[in-house]
């Protein structure tokens, strides 16, 4: 139904700056929230930022005032900003996002992208 493709995911020294992108494509009619989600080995998926359709935002208390999240409507893309990375942001990041799609009826879906590795190195 709808397919996420991140990007940007990569090697970089702490301190360092990195950016992900995530494009929703399909038979969407709309998307409420989407979100960028991690998982670090031998833990748990944890909700890194989301922002709503409106433009508000929410941000684990790890990374305010490091990252910044944002999307682009008319492109279906969400954006993880990352500054200030530290060894401890090392993990796997997933894009996340929920909405409708019209396959002959407007039905809601909730989709996750594959992941994108994101290593911090000290």
């Amino acid at each position: 139904q709808v397919q996420l493709a991140e990007s940007g995911g990569g090697l970089v020294q702490a301190g360092g700056p990195l950016r992900l992108s995530c494009a929703a494509s399909g038979s969407i009619f709309s998307i409420n929230a989407m979100g960028w989600y991690r998982q670090a080995p031998g833990k748990q998926r944890e909700l890194v930022a989301s922002i709503t359709s409106g433009g508000s935002t929410n941000y684990a208390d790890s990374v305010k005032g490091r990252f910044s999240i944002s999307r682009d409507n008319a492109k279906n893309t969400v954006y993880l900003q990352m500054n200030s990375l530290k060894p401890e942001d090392t993990a796997v990041y997933y894009c996340n996002a929920d909405g409708t799609v019209v396959v002959g009826i407007v039905r809601r879906f909730a989709s996750w992208g594959q992941g994108t590795q994101v290593t911090v190195s000290s």
